[in-house]
């Protein structure tokens, strides 16, 4: 047996909690092929197909692009610092790719590392994850390579599977997902049959073997040759998660900020002294590999990467960390 609920009552049930006082966040259509995540303005804006995922990435929602860390006023003989308004509006995330909802858990280990981020847990805390179940992928879709599928509930509170005619089934996880669909679904006997997901594209242990010995290999140069140097990739991936930290203001007040970063530009680590340990694109190439495959699961043990494929889809050259990784398995495999 299982759960399923219409779409039309999903509806009614997010109308009713935005009434509550929460906030809806979900996939949105702007223009014909173009979708990106956003707060919808109604329930009936929410786009469950038609698509294979936004272009944006869920991060844009527990991470912002631009956020204030405290403000200042300086007087004759003082300085005031002032915490900044903490998000407390409970959210709804309704609609977040798989490859979206895992990359949660993995930006929780960052923003929990050494010291809790306060915001970053407090738009966690407040949100309800609700995931749904791809029924298709494109090529630049790899989940499957680095272990998650097309139904991985890794990081959903509860997740929508499509059963067709608007209808889905649905599945709950977490207490925050139980709570938001109990007494708005129905007991059926259709299970959701989602298929297996993309093949798998990179033998990711040989790749990450290469990596971590061949830090000079001629082959970072050929993999950068077509970067901009735009930061595309950083910027719609759910996983990358470098700021940097501005004062904006003047001298008798303003503010400190966290805006985004990214390791691809030219400037991100550049000295005072105008030494740069990372001059050229093959340099910020390879650290990005680095990072993702090397760096981070040495640590943490999980890739900082959830295959969902939008560095390539919105890279003006096509180039993403798929393309990349195909490039870096040949000498691997090769040895």
């Amino acid at each position: 047996m299982s759960h399923v609920i219409t779409k039309q009552a999903l509806q009614a049930t997010l109308a009713e909690r935005v009434n509550q006082g929460h906030e809806i966040v979900g996939p949105v259509q702007l223009t014909p092929g173009l979708y990106i995540y956003q707060q919808l303005a109604s329930p009936e804006q929410l786009a469950l197909d038609g698509y294979i995922r936004p272009r944006n990435s869920i991060k844009d929602y527990f991470f912002p692009r631009h956020e204030v860390l405290f403000s200042y006023r300086v007087s004759a003989h003082d300085v005031e610092l002032r915490d900044p308004e903490m998000h407390e509006q409970p959210r709804i995330f309704v609609g977040a790719r798989p490859c979206d909802a895992a990359a949660l858990p993995i930006l929780d280990h960052v923003f929990n590392w050494d010291v809790r981020d306060a915001s970053y847990n407090r738009y966690r805390e407040s949100t309800t994850v609700v995931s749904l179940a791809c029924t298709t992928h494109d090529a630049e879709c790899f989940c499957t390579t680095v272990g998650l599928g097309p139904a991985s509930d890794k990081g959903s509170d509860a997740m929508l599977l499509p059963l067709g005619g608007d209808t889905y089934e649905v599945r709950s996880f977490t207490e925050k997902g139980h709570a938001l669909f109990d007494g708005r679904v129905e007991v059926s006997d259709r299970i959701a049959e989602i298929g297996a997901g993309p093949e798998r594209k990179v033998d990711l242990e040989s790749v990450a073997a290469f990596v971590k010995d061949h830090f000079e290999h001629a082959i970072w140069n050929e993999t950068s040759l077509r970067c901009l140097s735009c930061g595309a990739c950083a910027y719609t991936c759910p996983t990358c998660h470098c700021f940097d930290l501005v004062d904006e203001g003047n001298a008798l007040g303003g503010c400190r900020v966290r805006n985004w970063d990214s390791c691809q530009f030219c400037q991100f680590t550049a000295h005072a002294s105008g030494h740069n340990p990372r001059s050229n694109q093959s340099q910020r190439q390879r650290q990005r590999v680095f990072h993702k495959f090397h760096m981070y699961p040495e640590r943490f043990g999980e890739f900082l990467c959830t295959g969902c494929g939008n560095c390539t889809r919105n890279c003006p050259a096509g180039l993403g960390i798929l393309g990349t990784l195909q490039q870096l398995q040949r000498p691997a495999i090769n040895g």
